[in-house]
């Protein structure tokens, strides 16, 4: 299989991750071979280079993961889409309990006095109640 057939399978899945409301753009370098650069636009550090090669003694093409991974064979642009867009996701913000903010046991605003000061007797009004037990 020529370069110019895998680039061929390259745009194939540009198309398809277009679909998917990712940016993707086929990049030809001089000294290695064609990738395909993927981007989630809404968040621009989630990226991926894509490309695509033979396994290993053999013939068939694959897309393949920039780490090494094989991910899906060339005849099915629309698996590989599927994998890119699930990888190029932000997570969603945590909910419930553990979104709140962890506290410090040593903060001394949530600091509450010994049991005894709980039992003072009440302020008359206009008086400063004591800051101390």
């Amino acid at each position: 299989m020529g370069s110019d057939e895998r680039v061929g399978y390259l745009q194939e899945l540009e198309r398809e991750l277009g679909t998917r409301g990712l940016v993707a753009r086929v990049v030809r370098t001089r000294s290695g071979p064609a990738f395909l650069r993927v981007v989630n636009p809404e968040a621009a550090s989630l990226a991926e280079d894509v490309t695509c090669a033979p396994v290993p003694d053999g013939r068939d093409h694959y897309y393949w993961w920039s780490w090494g991974e094989r991910m899906v064979r060339v005849g099915d642009p629309d698996a590989a889409a599927r994998k890119l867009a699930h990888v190029l996701q932000p997570l969603a913000p945590a909910r419930g309990p553990a979104a709140e903010p962890v506290r410090d046991h040593l903060d001394v605003r949530e600091h509450r006095e010994p049991a005894a000061c709980d039992r003072r007797a009440p302020v008359p009004a206009g008086e400063r109640p004591p800051s101390r037990c």
